[in-house]
């Protein structure tokens, strides 16, 4: 009988063992569980820290690049603006030249015309003088003739 109550006090203790050995167990899979936890949480964590500073990083280089396309723009609209001033300058400048060229083709005009009329009223004056000329001339030949016939 002492055999058996020593193989029950023997199970009893192997049982007691065996529960502290589970309840070990139990206790290092529940540490291990919350640490695997702790270290999912952290992970996920760092994701979300990760994606918000690749989010960041993207609407920087986007903002960067909204900015250096407006700065294009602007520049190309101030490049377009500073050419069509200098285009109106220099079709104000081809006006002011055309007008000038105009007005010197007209004071040419209105000399050529001057001295066209000065030259028709000189060779009127000379036609006058001629025919005064040959009308005195043919004159004194008549009163020559007449002197010589009456002689």
């Amino acid at each position: 009988m002492r055999n058996i109550e020593e193989n029950r006090q023997q199970e009893k203790k192997e049982k007691a063992d065996k529960a502290i050995r589970v309840q070990k167990l139990m206790c290092e899979v529940d540490a291990s569980n919350k640490e695997s936890i702790k270290i999912k949480a952290q992970r996920r964590e760092e994701e979300k820290v990760l994606e918000q500073k690749i989010i960041d990083y993207q609407r920087n280089k986007d903002r960067i690049e909204e900015e250096k396309m407006a700065e294009a723009a602007r520049a190309a609209a101030e490049k377009e603006k500073e050419l069509q001033r200098l285009l109106a300058l220099q079709e104000k400048a081809n006006d002011r030249q055309a007008e000038i060229d105009e007005a010197k083709a007209k004071r040419a005009r209105e000399e050529a015309d001057k001295l066209a009329r000065a030259r028709k009223a000189a060779e009127a004056v000379k036609a006058e003088k001629v025919k005064k000329d040959l009308e005195v001339a043919r004159v004194k030949q008549f009163k020559d003739k007449e002197e010589v016939i009456t002689r």
